[in-house]
């Protein structure tokens, strides 16, 4: 009986471990990692020594790394470990240089070297066979792929301590640089919740709460971007930081370390051939292939699976494994299974963190063997690559672009910072010019020349581009950047040598003056100035009273008549509570501080159009800012919108979770930003409190999926358009089975660059110097314009595209459709968008259409036959 019963315990344990599959802890150690072939150097730290645990057991911290690192860089003579960097968080960003004790010595001189091969001028002067390659490694941009950092450790651990012939041979002819955490910020985020998940058993089970991390997740910066898509636009220090350290080293390799689903394998590049970008030479692909015949033979021998020259693409040259294929190295894109945690159950199995750690490992050495075993072939590309680029700019039919911002010195200023940031010449204009029917006037416009070093990554950033030769796209298919910051830009058909005034080798930023001094009745500055909205928070946030004309206005100043546009501020001294000095002294410090022009105004009457005191002035309200931020929002928009207000304009913004929305006091905010996203979190109690909020005067603003969800809760109105697919057969076209992903991803709208008319004369264009703006769009929401002819202030033409990819059937769809929408409830207004405005962050020229909302949507009004008002909730 007693065997009987143990029998029983035994089946029923059995049948729910079958059942219940727990994964547990696996027992590992350094030569589960590291390769036997080798010694190792006893006096070097081994990870656990230092760190307490051994590489897999824990998530290691972004702090633990550089402790580590630190150690090492100590007790090796191979390394030397430099800060190059700060996160937001303060946290340090830092590089590894791990070379031969007679390499450092003499660093200095291989970063001349290195410079030298890249200029065709001097490179004949130099012997590759002389110079040490140059290989860099970066480990878990994103913060919630965490093998790559977890990795880190060993590799600087092996190449510290391993000792033999080969590791000798290759630290005499390399330079291995690491950087071991790209984004210690996320990754600080993601270790601390995987770490406080786990326990003594480690649980494999997907749905365990420490495989589905709590918005926003580590993947992103404090900001909650991806760095990933920040190589190109520099828009935080992390990028910023990487890339000025990259142009100084120039490597011949950088590999990119991922993860991916956990029901996927192993990915390392080339991916899709047809989809690279056009810019970068075939001679690229050829050299990642011959490398990635090392990776092959590397997982083979511990028996990983894997994959290459699949799913993904190098088009968008704003990666890490793209950007260095344009600028004259390769790019590597590795991509392991996650287990988003200890352990988790896979479509092959349990992906055990170890094993994910190993894999970054083993490629990270085939990288290194392949690329020492390629030296010479590697050396030769980049040397050509740089030479065969001037031969390239002769090529090109356009020869050099010119662009001009006269009346925002602002923008103009942070396009030049960023051009220089990538290493591009740019040169003043030297004499007024007419390319395409627009006039460039010198003194306000700039040359960038086609035929230079860079020319590739110049037709890169600044091509408009909608042929393709494949219509799938990873990530976006345009970003041309003359539209992303709203400047006119001509494309030049002959030499530009008698254009190219001086050139531009340290942008700053510009400064502007107060006109007339101080006055005793008024000061007056112009909304077209990109930092004019932070000049008018300040005001506000101090107290002061500021007036917003919605009409434009001729007054006399200290130069003479001035016309003020449209959303010009004026902050009249007599209707004010605070001293006047005190006044004085924050107005005159916006020349300076925000690039924007002051005028003194002496009198109320105006020698044309409104005068001071007409109702065609309106109060402008201190914007008191809600972001919905939590659960179901996109956490990349969120953090796009914050960073703007907070980072860029010095505005306040208050992050709140969708959920709270009934029970929190909404009648603080003036407005309230909800981005894409899934908002289910908002109960019925929540949207009626919305509804009623907006009803007592209320701004909502609401972007892409989440217009769509404002229209439907009946908090703004709108027809939605479907695209036309046309005529169909009634018998169903057929298509082999095995298309049925290009089909479907060659239908959606990965990103393009799109031109809107707009009303100069609503309040969401106060500012905008023309008629037509580029938009970025990556959803496939469309929408009628409004029956009331006041309500759709921008609107899509009849050929809206300027570069990209979209599909014809929702070309045809989005000709004449609605860009944006106002609609009134009662007192208050929703204004909803089919765009994001505020991309990736550098999307300068549609930013004011966001802050217009925030600092003017209260001055939009009804029209005589009412803008079209939602029913009533039921």
């Amino acid at each position: 009986m007693k065997n009987g019963r143990l029998v029983r315990l035994l089946t029923g344990m059995l049948l729910a471990l079958l059942l219940f599959p727990i994964c547990l802890p696996a027992q590992v150690s350094l030569t589960y990692y590291l390769p036997g072939d080798v010694t190792y150097d006893r006096a070097i730290p081994m990870p656990k020594s230092h760190l307490g645990f051994e590489i897999g057991e824990w998530h290691i911290r972004p702090d633990q790394i550089v402790s580590y690192m630190s150690a090492l860089a100590a007790a090796a003579n191979r390394i030397s470990i430099e800060q190059y960097g700060t996160t937001y968080e303060q946290r340090p960003l830092v590089l590894l240089t791990i070379t031969s004790p007679e390499n450092h010595k003499r660093i200095q001189l291989i970063k001349e070297q290195r410079k030298a091969l890249s200029d065709p001028a001097r490179a004949s002067s130099i012997n590759p066979a002389d110079m040490p390659l140059v290989v860099w490694m970066g480990y878990s941009v994103h913060g919630n792929e965490p093998s790559g950092s977890n990795a880190a450790p060993l590799v600087a651990y092996y190449l510290a301590a391993a000792q033999g012939p080969w590791i000798d041979k290759l630290l005499q002819e390399t330079v291995i640089l690491i950087d071991p955490s790209i984004n210690p910020d996320g990754l600080s985020r993601f270790a601390h919740w995987a770490n406080i998940h786990k326990g003594n058993t480690i649980v494999a089970d997907p749905s365990h709460r420490e495989h589905n991390e709590a918005w926003p997740g580590g993947r992103f910066n404090h900001y909650w971007f991806d760095l990933n898509r920040d190589w190109m636009p520099l828009q935080h220090p992390e990028s910023r930081a990487r890339v000025a350290k990259f142009h100084e080293w120039m490597p011949n390799v950088l590999t990119d370390h991922h993860e991916m689903g956990t029901n996927s394998t192993f990915f390392f590049q080339p991916g899709i051939p047809s989809r690279n970008n056009p810019h970068t030479p075939t001679r690229n692909t050829e050299l990642t292939e011959m490398i990635a015949k090392h990776h092959a033979k590397a997982l083979d021998a511990i028996g990983s699976l894997y994959y290459s020259k699949e799913f993904f693409d190098d088009f968008y040259i704003g990666k890490g494994s793209s950007y260095p294929d344009v600028t004259g190295s390769l790019g590597i894109l590795f991509e392991q299974a996650s287990s988003r945690g200890h352990a988790q159950e896979g479509s092959y199995g349990v992906v055990e963190f170890p094993f994910t750690i190993r894999n970054q490992f083993t490629v990270s050495l085939s990288t290194l063997k392949g690329a020492d075993a390629h030296r010479k072939e590697l050396m030769s590309y980049q040397r050509d690559f740089f030479a065969t680029a001037l031969k390239e700019g002769e090529k090109y039919p356009v020869k050099a672009f010119v662009f001009g911002g006269e009346s925002d010195q602002a923008r103009v200023y942070h396009f030049l910072d960023l051009l220089r940031r990538h290493q591009i010449v740019v040169h003043e204009l030297a004499k007024d010019v007419r390319i395409d029917g627009h006039q460039f006037r010198r003194g306000n416009a700039y040359v960038v020349p086609v035929q230079q070093t860079h020319s590739r990554l110049i037709m890169a950033l600044f091509e408009r581009r909608t042929q393709f030769q494949d219509s799938l796209f990873y990530d976006i298919s345009s970003w041309s950047l003359p539209y992303a910051f709203g400047f006119l830009c001509g494309e030049l058909k002959t030499s530009p040598a008698d254009l190219l005034g001086k050139k531009i080798d340290a942008p700053t930023f510009p400064t502007a003056n107060l006109l007339g001094g101080r006055s005793s009745y008024a000061y007056a500055f112009e909304w077209n100035h990109f930092y004019a909205p932070r000049a008018l928070y300040r005001l506000l946030r101090s107290g002061i009273k500021a007036l917003v004309a919605s009409q434009p206005f001729v007054s006399t100043t200290s130069e003479g008549s001035k016309s003020f546009g449209r959303g010009t501020i004026v902050v009249p001294l007599g209707i004010q509570r605070s001293l006047s000095d005190s006044i004085h002294r924050i107005v005159r410090d916006i020349p300076a501080t925000d690039a924007v022009p002051v005028y003194g105004l002496q009198t109320g009457l105006s020698t044309e159009g409104i005068a001071l005191g007409s109702s065609g002035f309106d109060i402008v309200p201190l914007p008191k800012i809600m972001i919905v931020a939590g659960a179901g929002a996109s956490p990349t928009e969120v953090g796009e919108v914050w960073h703007m207000l907070d980072h860029r304009f010095g505005m306040e913004a208050s992050l709140v979770e969708p959920a709270t929305m009934n029970r929190i006091d909404l009648s603080r905010y003036t407005s309230i930003v909800m981005v894409s996203g899934n908002y289910g979190a908002i109960d019925s109690s929540g949207r009626a409190a919305l509804r009623q909020w907006i009803e007592r005067g209320g701004t909502l603003v609401a972007f892409k999926s989440a217009a769509e969800w404002a229209i439907q809760n009946r908090l703004a109105s709108a027809r939605m358009r479907r695209p036309d697919p046309g005529r169909r057969d009634t018998i169903a076209l057929r298509r082999p089975y095995d298309t049925r992903d290009e089909h479907a991803g060659a239908e959606r709208l990965s990103g393009a660059i799109f031109r809107i008319a707009v009303d100069r004369t609503h309040p969401l264009f106060f500012g905008y110097q023309d008629s037509t703006i580029g938009v970025f769009r990556s959803s496939s929401l469309m929408f009628d314009p409004s029956p009331n002819p006041y309500a759709t202030p921008a609107v899509y033409g009849d050929k809206p595209m300027i570069s990209g990819y979209i599909h014809p059937t929702h070309e045809k769809s989005l000709r004449n459709s609605a860009a944006l929408l106002v609609s009134s409830l009662r007192s208050g207004r929703t204004i909803i968008s089919t765009d994001n405005l505020n991309f990736r962050s550098f999307w300068y020229g549609t930013n004011k259409v966001l802050l217009n909302a925030l600092f003017f949507g209260s001055t939009i009004r009804s029209t005589g036959g009412g803008m079209f008002e939602p029913p009533e909730m039921e």
